[in-house]
């Protein structure tokens, strides 16, 4: 199947299903990300099912329109009060595979599980995305993911084509030439509706996990000794566990001929993880909570475990969730330091969670070549990003100290010429913002063309344009 043919079939599905299948998604009309913190009250909610019923739905409303999927941005991103807001999780389908040429089309609403669920069967695996599957390919485009996949990057360099609605309801087709594909790939929905997207894929294949310990302060050096340059390694991320943050766990996934120590090629969509839940509570809340997960893990990855690459990158965000809510949630920052700053951000980083007392669960190190075509680049160097996952009580003063202590992190990477990651708490003041990424300028002129009016927002862009 070539391009065309790919497209000509991508566009006949899209047509077969009827655009009159919008329909309200939830008469209370608020939208609530997925870390239960920010709630927004919309003026409609509709789950368009197809890229007509978004167009139509575009050009036929007169307000702000915001975008959601799985709603896994934390500081929303996804909505703004009084908007129509448009729940991609209808436009769910994979619409064409090609697996001669290992490239992939699908509506924007489907999620990595649904992707691998299609090409599994191919032998195929996703080239790049998150660590978890439960994502939609839509809203990781907006926020231009990436996870544990050495020197890939991020998933722009996996996409191949964006095809995107735009605020007069037209429908373009996007390819990396375009200016507007680099805007659209991490704008987090201020330029445009993506309706589907076109990626590159990557064979399946087993792996063999290899669990080493490094000091933090030679892990540059290890990294690019052991693992920049091994081919055979897929997956590799270091974890700084609390409360020191001084001995990096290092995890590396290399390719192998071994026979599989797990059958499934996929992880079950209905595993039970109440061991899980129970046991990150532990962490989290009880005295030498830390000590115990230390002891757990370590017997866990003493064990040999040879997967496919499907079932590693098919973990569920389900494992992670906490067993209530109502009390405390979890949370996720990230930031992306320069090879050459990555002591002094840690040595930074360390003090800052401490002095503060943050109820830090883990700080996963992985790495990303430069990103040398997104507009809103996290990557305009090559970087190790840092990814803080933490517990936080449902009170306003918590959420005041954590605004403070952010704030803090967030002048440790620009110090460090360092960025932060946009898809989390709305924390960073605008001179921050305006620090971090200074292509706001051109994104803001960008966006003038294409959305003289506005109509495309959100809680970020509405903060900080």
């Amino acid at each position: 199947m070539n391009r065309r043919e790919m497209l000509t079939s991508a566009v006949a599905a899209a047509i077969a299903s009827p655009h009159s299948s919008i329909r309200p998604s939830s008469p209370t009309k608020v939208v609530k990300d997925y870390s239960g913190i920010t709630s927004i009250s919309v003026a409609e909610e509709i789950r368009p099912q197809s890229t007509l019923a978004v167009s139509e739905a575009i050009r036929d409303w007169s307000g702000p329109v915001s975008v959601g999927g799985g709603r896994f941005s934390m500081g929303g991103q996804v909505a703004l009060p009084d908007s129509l807001h448009l729940d991609m999780r209808g436009m769910n389908r994979v619409l064409a595979v090609a697996p001669e040429r290992r490239v992939v089309r699908l509506q924007a609403g489907a999620t990595w599980r649904d992707l691998q669920e299609a090409i599994d069967e191919h032998d195929l695996a996703v080239s790049i995305m998150q660590s978890f599957s439960n994502f939609t390919v839509g809203g990781s485009v907006s926020v231009n993911c990436h996870g544990r996949y050495v020197n890939k990057g991020p998933l722009v360099n996996s996409v191949r084509a964006l095809q995107v609605v735009g605020a007069d309801g037209r429908v373009q087709e996007l390819t990396p030439e375009s200016n507007l594909f680099r805007g659209v790939i991490g704008g987090y929905g201020g330029l445009g509706v993506v309706t589907e997207v076109e990626l590159e894929l990557d064979q399946n294949s087993r792996l063999l996990r290899i669990v080493e310990k490094a000091d933090i302060e030679s892990y540059p050096d290890y990294f690019n000794a052991k693992i920049a340059g091994d081919s055979e390694v897929v997956f590799h991320n270091a974890d700084l566990r609390p409360p020191r943050f001084d001995e990096p766990r290092l995890i590396s996934w290399i390719t192998t001929d071994e026979h599989v120590t797990v059958p499934e090629r996929l992880i079950p969509r209905d595993r039970d993880y109440t061991r899980n839940r129970n046991l990150i509570w532990a962490v989290s809340e009880l005295p030498g909570g830390k000590r115990l997960r230390r002891r757990v893990e370590d017997r866990l990855f003493a064990q040999k475990a040879v997967v496919w690459r499907n079932y590693e990158a098919s973990l569920d965000t389900e494992s992670l969730e906490p067993r209530t809510r109502l009390f405390s949630t979890y949370l996720l920052q990230e930031y992306f330091i320069p090879v050459g700053n990555f002591v002094p951000f840690v040595r930074s980083m360390v003090r800052v969670l401490r002095r503060n007392e943050v109820n830090a669960l883990n700080v996963s190190i992985r790495h990303s070549p430069p990103d040398q075509t997104s507009l809103m680049t996290w990557a305009p160097t090559e970087v190790f990003s840092f990814v803080l996952y933490y517990k936080q009580r449902n009170t306003q003063r918590a959420r005041r100290e954590a605004e403070l202590w952010t704030r803090e992190l967030i002048d440790a990477a620009l110090d460090n010429d360092g960025r932060y990651y946009l898809p989390y708490r709305l924390h960073a003041t605008d001179a921050q913002f305006e620090h971090a990424y200074p292509e706001v300028r051109e994104f803001i002129k960008l966006k003038k063309k294409v959305d003289p009016k506005g109509k495309f927002q959100n809680l970020l862009w509405e903060k900080y344009l």
